[in-house]
């Protein structure tokens, strides 16, 4: 049996983690790309779908902030991400992350975006994996103890964010494949009020 091809897509929090080391029972390919934004993901998503992977694991939308960029349009960004890999990767696993904490002045917005994030990863079958609990401190702020910078990741905080990803990669690959394609999807269902019937 081969191991499971994951595909870990996001920008420098991503790209600084060791994925194949820590993960030496998968095929861990580091799709992490520093600065990126949620629009730089959207643009290369064919290098995702060429890989075929079993699972993908996302977390984008940090610098979207750090450019002024609004939730509205972040999220909507996010969104078209996991349409797209949905329809094109039908049978692939998706983890969702939550925006990570960084300089208290970003925690509204981020919390914002999450919520929105984690109504909308249902949709496209995806779980959404919360990390502030673990990450963040009552008032918002990136622990001190994880960062340097208040934004990226020294040894303690990627043992953190592990300490949440490992059992969330387990409860992952424990469910089924989708193998049924998906109805069409709205970009604004999420802010929809499901109809009584």
């Amino acid at each position: 049996m081969t191991a499971d091809t994951v595909v870990f897509l996001g920008d420098s929090l991503t790209q600084g983690g060791d994925w194949a080391g820590w993960f030496p029972d998968l095929t861990a390919v580091n799709l992490g790309i520093g600065g990126n934004t949620t629009d730089d993901v959207l643009g290369r998503l064919d290098s995702v779908v060429e890989l075929d992977p079993d699972e993908i694991v996302l977390l984008i939308g940090t610098n979207d902030l750090g450019m002024r960029r609004n939730v509205e349009s972040l999220v909507r960004n996010i969104q078209s991400i996991l349409v797209q890999l949905r329809r094109d990767l039908p049978g692939s696993r998706m983890l969702v992350q939550s925006i990570m904490p960084r300089g208290r002045e970003f925690s509204d917005r981020i919390h914002d975006a999450n919520i929105h994030l984690r109504q909308f990863s249902a949709t496209v079958h995806a779980q959404f994996l919360d990390l502030w609990p673990a990450m963040a401190l009552d008032d918002g702020e990136l622990n001190p103890a994880f960062s340097d910078d208040r934004l990226h990741l020294n040894d303690a905080g990627y043992e953190a964010w592990l300490s949440e990803l490992r059992p969330a990669l387990v409860r992952l690959r424990d469910l089924p494949p989708m193998t049924s394609p998906i109805r069409a999807i709205m970009l604004d269902d999420y802010a929809r009020p499901t109809p009584q019937g």
